[in-house]
């Protein structure tokens, strides 16, 4: 593998990776989950006619989609575009992101024949997206670029069930019922999710964040049992990048110590939960979130209120990296946004 870049001089000044690392910051930063596109007219422009997964495959396509929040908005870090099934496609899985459906899995993983078939992830695989990443640092200098992965569970769950699942009751079904297939699989996941990281943080990525999308539909017990040794395994590796980690799962308040154990520096905390619950919750950790992504639909008023109240409460915690609680719901009005970015950075610290 080619070295990796130097990275940008203006980076040790980020306030982003400062706030991850716990370091005193000149104002809270911001960024977006979501932030690349779905609301964004430059964004709907440039994937018309283009499937998602083509489109995270085009380098030129990928660059332009994940600076486009960056230009719009002055957020203080860039998410790579991408997708968490991404990888999976890349090893060759058969599976589609539908529109208005999501990821559908033609083949779905039901023995440990069918784990075994998906081969692990080399940077061969991913070669577009060590080109987009590469691109993408030239391009971002100063400002840091965040690579992702999808967290073991999230993914088991796309591959079990054969798409999303309001009630995994497939992927628990083999939790319980085939613990050996689970673990396999889980393993089989959570190396390619490792693998998908490295290869964005050997391109320039300066942070990664590993999204457990589906988290919340287990109990702590399971949590425990079931997921975080796997969990802990992606973010062990990543720990050897020596780059701020960032775990985020959704509906996920009775995890957060268990998944602040799993290892991130930086553990996001959805709408559901107060901020000054979650950063009690995960002990010395930085903390990100945790707007409620719908407060982009009140009046001005009432969300920067809304926004300076999280802010505040974010002073408790060892870092705090302002976000939504989730990502950003397609039909924001991209200029709440601008206004809610401008706010946030303005407040004293």
């Amino acid at each position: 593998m080619t070295a990796s870049p130097a990275p940008h001089p203006g980076l040790a000044d980020s306030a982003f990776l400062k706030a991850a690392r716990g370091e005193p910051v000149p104002h809270t930063p911001v960024w977006y989950m979501r932030q690349a596109g779905r609301s964004l007219p430059e964004y709907l422009r440039v994937r018309e006619g283009v499937g998602m997964l083509e489109s995270c495959m085009d380098p030129a396509l990928t660059v332009e989609i994940t600076l486009q929040p960056v230009r719009r908005y002055g957020v203080d870090a860039a998410i790579f575009f991408s997708d968490i099934v991404l990888p999976l496609k890349a090893v060759g899985v058969d599976l589609d992101i539908v529109p208005g459906v999501g990821p559908v899995v033609a083949h779905p993983v039901r023995t440990l024949a069918d784990v075994e078939a998906i081969p692990d992830l080399t940077p061969d695989h991913v070669d577009f997206t060590t080109a987009s990443v590469r691109a993408l640092v030239a391009e971002l200098g100063a400002t840091p670029l965040i690579g992702f992965a999808g967290a073991p569970f999230t993914v088991a769950s796309y591959l079990v069930e054969g798409g999303p699942s309001k009630e995994h009751a497939k992927t628990k079904a083999m939790m319980f019922g085939a613990p050996d297939v689970w673990d396999a699989l889980m393993r089989k996941i959570g190396g390619i999710a490792a693998a998908f990281l490295e290869v964005q943080v050997a391109a320039g990525a300066s942070a990664v964040q590993l999204f457990d999308s589906w988290a919340g539909a287990l109990t702590p017990q399971d949590y425990a049992e079931h997921v975080l040794p796997h969990s802990a395994a992606v973010l062990e590796r990543a720990g050897r990048l020596g780059v701020p980690r960032t775990h985020f799962g959704v509906g996920t308040g009775a995890l957060l110590p268990l998944m602040a154990e799993a290892g991130a520096d930086v553990v996001g905390v959805d709408w559901r939960t107060p901020l000054a619950d979650g950063i009690r919750a995960v002990g010395d950790r930085s903390v990100q979130g945790n707007l409620d992504p719908t407060l982009v639909f009140a009046p001005t008023e009432v969300m920067l209120a809304r926004a300076a109240e999280v802010v505040e409460a974010g002073k408790a915690a060892r870092g705090h990296v302002f976000n939504l609680g989730h990502g950003v719901i397609p039909s924001t009005d991209p200029a709440q946004l601008e206004r809610l970015t401008e706010f946030v950075q303005q407040l004293p610290r």
